[in-house]
């Protein structure tokens, strides 16, 4: 191996100032070269052939290597302090002591990072992933964290041995004052292991409210409405609710229509029309189910009409507004050409009864 001696031998005739800024920047240029290659090169290797799949990688790379570069500065610093002996024993300690944090924090930024950006990249390819992307962050990153701050106070020659032990006995009179977040916490952790909902999910809230789910945090799910407004709910009480998924267990659902006709009415001509009218909407409707087999129920002699139901078919809930008034709109001008009479509500009035004189109670 080189001695340190050998590389500054032939600085000798210059001031130790000037050399050691020739031998700083010298390094700086070697280092930061490498580094530019380290990232190349890992570009090539993840990318496989395929642009924007090494970007991962780089990103994780790209700031921990550069506190690389700075911990290796400081360690040569230090070496060339001690060779003309311009630093002193503090001085020196200070020096590799941060060299070693920065190298420390150097990787625990690049798990962060390469943990967090995989997540990222890879939650849209799994259900689990994209429903628990923030609750999973979180405990990536706490973990990394915490591992990081002993290793680092290890580094600084403090025993983590007796900060172990407190935090055991602490977590304790934590969890206590801390007990509403935590059971929100694991209601989340539950809401995601169970899958009553999903992120993307169209849902009733047992209050009435509609919405989509847009994230299952720590502590609380939001849920997107209509009108593009946001609820925000505590997990604990989410998880407790009565609840309904309408995209469970598949998005598609049906579309019941109430229909009544005159009574004098052909109930198999208005069938067969009602049918040929329903399937001609869900095939020509961007929002209809073509290959849906709908069909025609009689269910009541109501005072003015026979009623029935047509069920058709959209491909998500709040679609099926639209498809309604499709069909509605269709049925309405079909019915009219083909002469079926869909009654007015009718209300017989007996004039008679009203007006006649009735005894009082008590007359002769």
């Amino acid at each position: 191996m080189l001695e340190i001696d050998n590389i500054f031998s032939f600085l000798n005739g210059l001031p130790p100032s000037v050399c050691i800024a020739l031998l700083l920047a010298t390094a700086f240029a070697i280092l930061w070269s490498l580094r530019y290659l380290i990232l190349v090169s890992a570009s090539k290797v993840m990318a496989g052939g395929q642009p924007g799949k090494s970007t991962i990688m780089v990103e994780a790379l790209r700031l921990p290597l550069t506190m690389v570069v700075v911990a290796l500065l400081l360690v040569l610093l230090q070496h060339a302090w001690d060779h003309f002996g311009l630093g002193g024993e503090r001085l020196e300690s200070i020096s590799a002591i941060t060299a070693q944090l920065l190298l420390t924090l150097a990787l625990i930024v690049f798990l962060d990072r390469l943990s967090i950006g995989s997540l990222d990249r890879y939650s849209d390819k799994s259900a689990l992933l994209k429903n628990s992307n923030s609750l999973i962050k979180g405990s990536i990153r706490i973990a990394i964290l915490g591992i990081g701050i002993l290793v680092m106070l290890g580094t600084l020659g403090i025993s983590v041995t007796p900060i172990i032990a407190s935090l055991g006995i602490a977590s304790l009179a934590v969890a206590l004052a801390l007990q509403p977040t935590l059971e929100n916490f694991f209601s989340g952790v539950q809401l995601i292991a169970d899958k009553p909902i999903r992120v993307g999910d169209f849902i009733e809230l047992e209050s009435g409210e509609q919405g989509f789910v847009e994230k299952i945090g720590w502590r609380s799910t939001w849920i997107k409405m209509l009108p593009n407004n946001i609820i925000i709910m505590p997990n604990s009480v989410l998880a407790q609710s009565k609840l309904i998924n309408y995209y469970y267990p598949a998005k598609e659902l049906s579309v019941p229509v109430e229909v009544g006709v005159h009574y004098d009415s052909d109930l198999e001509l208005v069938e067969q029309i009602t049918l040929e009218v329903a399937r001609h909407i869900l095939k020509t409707h961007k929002w209809g189910v073509p290959d849906y087999d709908t069909f025609v129920v009689y269910h009541t002699f109501d005072q003015s009409s026979i009623n029935f139901t047509v069920m058709l078919r959209a491909q998500e809930y709040f679609n099926r507004f639209f498809i309604k008034s499709e069909f509605i709109k269709a049925l309405h001008a079909r019915y009219r050409q083909e002469g079926i009479v869909i009654p007015y509500p009718i209300r017989a009035l007996n004039t008679q009864q009203e007006s006649a004189e009735f005894p009082v109670r008590g007359d002769d």
